[in-house]
C-alpha cells in the first residue's frame, strides 16, 4: 500500500505513463478514503481474482497530520525495453532519478515522491 496525496495525478503515472490498469477501487464514505488497486495489463484477471500481485494507492479525503510515507523503499517493476520506457518517460516530463547506464535498472519517482526502480 502506497499513501498518496492526489489520487489523479498518482493514476496518471501509474496507469497513464507506467501502464498499470485499475483492477478494483473501494469508497469508504464513513472513514473518507479511496483504495485503489493497480495491476500490469496481463495480471489484470488473476489480480481481480486475488491471485496475481498488485500495488494498492490509499487515498485520504481530509487533510491531516503532515503527509509522510513510511516504512517504505521503493517498488521495482521489470520492462521490455529500460531505454525506451526512460525515454517515454522523460518525454512525459518525468525526472529520471538514475538513467539505465547499464541497460539493467533506472530509478523514476511518482508524484508523491516514491521511488520506482524499472528492471
Amino acid at each position: 500500500m502506497i499513501r498518496v496525496r492526489n489520487l489523479p495525478d498518482e493514476l496518471a503515472f501509474y496507469c497513464g505513463l507506467l501502464g498499470m490498469v485499475e483492477v478494483d477501487r473501494t469508497e469508504n464514505d464513513t472513514e473518507r478514503f479511496t483504495l485503489v488497486l493497480l495491476a500490469a495489463p496481463q495480471d489484470a484477471d488473476l489480480a481481480k481474482l486475488d491471485q496475481a500481485p498488485c500495488v494498492e494507492l490509499a487515498f485520504d479525503w481530509d487533510e491531516g497530520p503532515p503527509f509522510e510515507t513510511r516504512s517504505f523503499g521503493h517498488l521495482a517493476y521489470q520492462v521490455d525495453d529500460i531505454y525506451a520506457m526512460c525515454r517515454r518517460r522523460r518525454e512525459a516530463g518525468v525526472p529520471i532519478n538514475r538513467p539505465p547506464r547499464d541497460g539493467r535498472m533506472a530509478f523514476v519517482r511518482t508524484p508523491s515522491g516514491v521511488s520506482i526502480e524499472l528492471l
